[in-house]
């Protein structure tokens, strides 16, 4: 089988990593101050990272989280004070919550809760 270098001659000439590459572009990139990632995106984002995190085996329980100092959100809060097993406190309530899937689908999805990251989103 032929190398793919050999099929595609000149273009994988530079043998620079594709981090270097990438760090390259982002030294190059203009950005200014205006520009901000779309909510829907950060959401999207987000979302990917809590189902890989969770995927890699149970989340930190609820309680956990607000004695380090996060703040819960009104449903987060619920689960928390609901007699329910320590397993159940240790799953990632916002994969059920429609708040997440309104961010992930709006721009300026009307959520608004104390200590919700999809809020967070749409003021950042």
């Amino acid at each position: 089988m032929a190398n793919r270098r050999d099929e595609f001659p000149g273009e994988f000439a530079d043998k620079t990593s594709d981090e270097e590459l990438m760090r390259r572009v982002a030294d190059t990139a203009e950005l200014h101050d205006s520009e901000r990632a779309p909510a829907r995106l950060k959401a999207r984002v987000y979302s990917a990272l809590m189902r890989a995190e969770a995927a890699d085996g149970p989340l930190m329980s609820l309680g956990e989280n607000k004695s380090c100092g996060q703040t819960l959100c009104f449903f987060e809060e619920l689960v928390q004070i609901a007699p329910v097993g320590e397993s159940a406190k240790s799953l990632n309530i916002c994969r059920v919550c429609h708040a997440r899937v309104l961010a992930e689908h709006m721009e300026n999805a009307p959520i608004y809760w104390n200590g919700c990251p999809y809020v967070s989103f749409k003021n950042s």
